[in-house]
């Protein structure tokens, strides 16, 4: 039964975990049941990584990542406290390193291993890739002061780059990426503006449908300027658009979120002021870079690639082009809001069975590909906010901190959907707790195992439903901007090697659901058809009874072979060029450039890029020596498609053929 509590001792650590769930879950601390979980409370994911830096904050503790989960009650929270507190600082340590600042702010640091997908992306490296990766974004503006929204924006922006230092990011050619001086010449992003209030609404429409063309299939690139572009609109009757891009090189969701929160809070009122920030994105990097050598690390390592043996393949969605044969400007949106009424009753639903809507919402996802697919077991990805709570002010820095996990899916014949959801769950917790190595970097794994170079997990889950609880709720207003209007919000993503994405997130109390897809591989009617399923299982789970249905689902676990092209098995390309030493010199300096990059002998023309250690940045890096020691190399993805010395070099030849008069 359920513990009723009285006021709690101040000094008591239940006393202070609970004032910390209550100004996370706005709830009163007095009245928190010490055997309530987390989650029944209202709280989720996102939620618990905060709880875990207050707690790090308020009482000195750190706590393991397996700690956290949502389903823990205060009672185990304490208790888990109380266990590192005894344990001390030594091997039982939570996160084996600690923030340090670097000596020089301005000095080069690494590319985070999701940024580095994004940063070989925009060379073209990878089948459905682009010149960048970004997300547009624009809403309406009501009641703007045309003569002050300018001036008020450009001075916020100014202000807002001063304060979040990755907004004046910039990456070398070579894969790094460094942050400019406030003086530096284009430090500061600054907004573009269009005046339009004397326009007739036939310019204004067509204004704004060639802008969102322009921002959606050109975003910012931070190799040649700001990660940031940002616009405004003024249009007739005191109205206005705001238009945004932003690199998913330089910021990730949660970052876009706290962009748009700050920038508005800041041109709202001129003499706005935000909490300093006593670390920044270049500091959460190189301290994250220790890892690497911890036993920690290895053991998230060793855990995953113990697994990798049995991982399943992605759905078998039935494909009408090969994705390498694609070249996409944009991805198609789909997309459908759930009430607020509706959207709080499934809250409630997944409140009284234990399961997060996130975790909910993965397993509506799974159920439409498996019936889509005809199979039940399957390989998705995910992608993670994965701020690791290293320090108190990690949720108020902007920069690309997000990563993404592998989740392999087996969904049972004959169980209720409360029962699969449950499943789900607790496979993803399992996982999560094993995320100091990337899903980035276990997918490299994959696939040097798999010997393929094409993507193992194009299709993407994504959820940030409580993110906005986390962040804070955006203002109404902005001042000189107007009011925030998003009944007419347009969006626009596109990220590399991804088929289909489904995201969930809340805007205005609804919850939003969204199919991101390469529209010319599938079939038009089996992807809406997919997307209305999704629609009519969440109506359903709002109502109560889709909870304790049995799902219909496929009789077979895995694929059975069908004629045609599908999405897990990818025709690869014949780069066998033969074994044996190199048989020329343009061979034997392509192998001593593989040997000073990778720091391994390489004596085999056969021999292959990945299987020695290679991953994609250093390929890049890899084809700038070449260019630069043989006068010609091949783009990115010719490399991909042949990657061993023998390959690598036909296509040396190649374009050095195609460049002679």
């Amino acid at each position: 039964m359920s513990l009723s509590r009285g006021p709690h001792d101040d000094s008591s650590v239940e006393g202070e975990l609970s004032r910390i769930w209550g100004e996370l879950l706005d709830v009163d601390p007095d009245t928190i049941p010490a055997d309530a979980s987390f989650l029944r409370l209202g709280g989720d994911s996102v939620l618990a990584v905060r709880m875990s830096a207050m707690v790090r904050r308020r009482l000195a503790v750190e706590l393991a990542l397996s700690d956290v989960t949502v389903e823990i009650t205060l009672a185990q929270l304490a208790d888990a406290v109380r266990r590192r507190r005894t344990a001390g600082n030594g091997a039982h340590r939570a996160l084996p390193v600690e923030i340090e600042h670097r000596a020089d702010p301005s000095a080069p640091f690494p590319l985070m291993p999701l940024q580095q997908g994004y940063f070989v992306g925009q060379h073209d490296g990878w089948e459905l890739s682009y010149e960048s990766a970004h997300f547009y974004a624009d809403f309406g503006l009501t009641g703007l002061d045309g003569d002050e929204a300018a001036e008020a924006l450009e001075d916020a922006l100014a202000r807002l780059a001063l304060h979040q230092p990755m907004l004046r990011a910039r990456i070398t050619p070579q894969g790094e990426q460094y942050v400019l001086a406030p003086d530096a010449p284009g430090a500061i992003p600054r907004p573009r503006v269009y005046d339009l209030r004397e326009s007739t609404p036939q310019e204004v429409e067509a204004h704004l449908l060639a802008v969102r063309h322009e921002m959606r299939t050109t975003g910012p690139n931070p190799l040649h300027g700001p990660g940031l572009d940002v616009r405004l609109s003024l249009l007739p009757g005191d109205r206005g658009r705001l238009h945004t891009g932003e690199s998913l090189l330089i910021m990730d969701g949660w970052s876009a979120t706290l962009l748009n929160r700050e920038l508005l809070t800041l041109a709202a009122d001129w003499n706005a002021v935000l909490a300093p920030l006593d670390v920044d994105f270049g500091d959460y990097v190189t301290s994250l870079g220790r890892l690497r050598d911890s036993e920690p690390y290895a053991a998230d390592r060793d855990w995953w690639h113990a697994r990798l043996g049995d991982v399943p393949r992605p759905p078998a969605l039935p494909l009408r082009a090969d994705p390498r044969d694609v070249r996409a400007s944009t991805m198609e949106t789909l997309e459908n809001h759930v009430a607020a009424d509706r959207w709080a009753a499934l809250r409630d639903q997944c409140a009284s069975r234990e399961v997060t809507p996130s975790a909910a919402m993965l397993t509506a996802f799974a159920v439409v590909l498996a019936r889509w697919a005809g199979h039940r077991r399957m390989l998705l990805n995910s992608l993670q906010l994965n701020r690791l709570p290293l320090h108190p002010d990690i949720h108020r820095v902007i920069g690309a901190f997000a990563t993404t996990m592998l989740i392999p899916v087996e969904l049972a014949q004959g169980r209720t959907f409360a029962d699969l959801a449950g499943e789900i769950q607790r496979t993803f917790t399992e996982h999560a707790a094993h995320n100091l190595v990337s899903g980035v970097e276990v997918s490299r794994e994959l696939a040097r195992r798999r010997e393929t170079t094409r993507p193992v997990a194009p299709v993407v889950f994504q959820s940030t439903l409580g993110m906005d609880a986390a962040i804070g709720a955006q203002a109404e207003s902005a001042g000189p901007l107007g009011d925030l209007n998003f009944d007419d919000f347009h969006h626009q993503l596109r990220t590399p090697q991804v088929a289909l994405e489904a995201r969930f997130y809340e805007m205005r109390d609804e919850l939003v659901l969204v199919f991101s897809l390469v529209a010319e591989l599938f079939h038009t009617e089996q992807v809406d058809a997919a997307f209305a399923d999704l629609l009519a299982l969440v109506e359903t789970l709002a109502d109560g009874p889709g909870w304790d249905r049995i799902v219909d689902l496929p009789a077979a676990a895995a694929p059975d072979p069908v004629p045609g092209l599908t999405l897990d098995r990818l025709p690869e390309h014949d780069a066998d060029h033969g074994d044996g030493p190199p048989v020329d010199e343009l061979e034997q300096r392509i192998c001593t450039v593989w040997e000073e990059i990778l720091g391994v002998p390489v004596l085999d023309r056969g021999a292959g890029f990945f299987a020695l250690g290679g991953d994609s940045l250093l390929v890049v890096r890899t084809l700038a020596r070449i260019a630069k020691e043989v006068g010609g190399a091949p783009s990115v993805r010719e490399f991909l498609n042949a990657p061993t010395v023998a390959g690598v070099a036909a296509a040396v030849r190649a374009r050095l053929a195609d460049a002679r008069p």
